[in-house]
Formats: C-alpha cells, structure tokens, sequence
C-alpha cells in the first residue's frame, strides 16, 4: 500500500546537486514527491510510493551523490499524498 516519507537530510548536501541527483534517483525508483533546500543548510524530501522503493530512496539519500557529505537522514510518515511526479522545489 503506498504510503509517504518526510526526510530531513543534514551535512554537505546544499551545492553539491543533491536535490537534482534526489530527483533523478526518485523517478529511477518511480516515486513521485518533491525535494527542496531548506535556508538552514538541509534538503527536505517528501516521497510518495510502495514501501519497497521508499527504503531504496531512503538508503540512497544515506549516501547522496559523489560530492556531498551526508550528516543524517530524519525520516517520519507523513499524510499520504499524491503528485504527478517528482519535482525540484525552489
């Protein structure tokens, strides 16, 4: 049963396209949501999909893409929503 994650992901991961490398990996997996950078330094996602592919997300943002240090990952349900894909948010 779908279902949606709000993360919360803290170090290096602002300026080291973190939020396009998230989108990117979100529609590989076939999520659909939003990722956003907060002023505080994090990157907010919001995912929306199977259970299965929430964890392949969630253990992808562990890691994040090459350049970015990745501090920790704050994960809690959210309302299930649902978007036509995943988007970048500004």
């Amino acid at each position: 049963m779908a279902k949606s994650l709000h993360f919360l992901v803290s170090g290096r991961v602002q300026g080291v396209f973190y939020r396009a490398s998230t989108a990117e990996q979100a529609r590989l997996i076939g999520l659909t949501g939003w990722v956003k950078n907060l002023p505080d330094g994090r990157v907010e996602v919001l995912a929306c999909g199977e259970p299965d592919q929430l964890e392949e997300l969630a253990e992808w943002l562990k890691e994040g893409p090459p350049h970015a240090k990745v501090g920790s990952v704050e994960v809690a349900e959210a309302e299930f929503q649902t978007f036509s894909e995943f988007e970048i948010r500004y």
